[in-house]
């Protein structure tokens, strides 16, 4: 997680082209996303989703292309990055120390994600949906305008859904930008969907 930036978020891809794993994930691709939008971003299991996301965090090179980014940005997807040997609050508040972001965001939070009973408990003993949560509520916590969610409703139930495209919603609505990659649709009203089997856009 990068500390939030005071600036108008804004994403801008122009033909860029990824390598992950030996093989072109994707190429000539753009996408331009301004403030309050949120992206549903579809395609089969290999279409480059991830690498995407991965790519946007600054943790894979860009072969060519080029992409401009404003605002810091928040990656949610399979790596928990949660300490499992402390408690929940307290491995995500390793984090929330590390961008200067005020307690009260992370009890916030925690209570958005329904894990406040659940923050004195070792991570490694949640379950598979407690620590999804977990991890969540660890890129709600953040102050970066421009979340990218990495099949972000694996192991919810319904109510935690519920929860996560309403705390999605207050985002975008806040002026924030939420790329959502997910085999599932959100609940809630996208901007966009970018169907990346195909390589081109189409209007939800």
């Amino acid at each position: 997680m990068q500390r939030g930036q005071a600036v108008t978020p804004a994403l801008s891809l122009s033909r860029i082209a990824l390598w992950r794993g030996g093989r072109l994930v994707l190429r000539d691709f753009s996408l331009d996303v301004g403030a309050g939008e949120m992206i549903w971003v579809r395609g089969a299991n290999g279409s480059g989703k991830s690498t995407l996301f991965r790519a946007l965090s600054g943790l894979l090179p860009v072969v060519s292309g080029t992409m401009a980014i404003e605002g810091a940005i928040a990656l949610c997807d399979d790596n928990l990055a949660l300490d499992l040997d402390q408690s929940l609050e307290n491995a995500i508040r390793f984090w929330t120390r590390l961008d200067g972001i005020a307690p009260a965001r992370l009890e916030a939070a925690l209570e958005t994600l329904d894990l406040i009973k659940l923050s004195d408990l070792p991570v490694r003993l949640l379950s598979t949906g407690q620590k999804k949560r977990g991890a969540l509520a660890r890129l709600l916590a953040s102050q970066a305008p421009i979340w990218l969610l990495d099949e972000p409703y694996n192991g919810l139930d319904h109510a935690n859904v519920a929860r996560l495209d309403t705390a999605l919603s207050k985002h975008v609505d806040a002026g924030g930008i939420a790329l959502v990659a997910s085999h599932i649709a959100p609940t809630v009203n996208v901007s966009r969907s970018i169907l990346l089997d195909r390589a081109r856009e189409e209007i939800a």
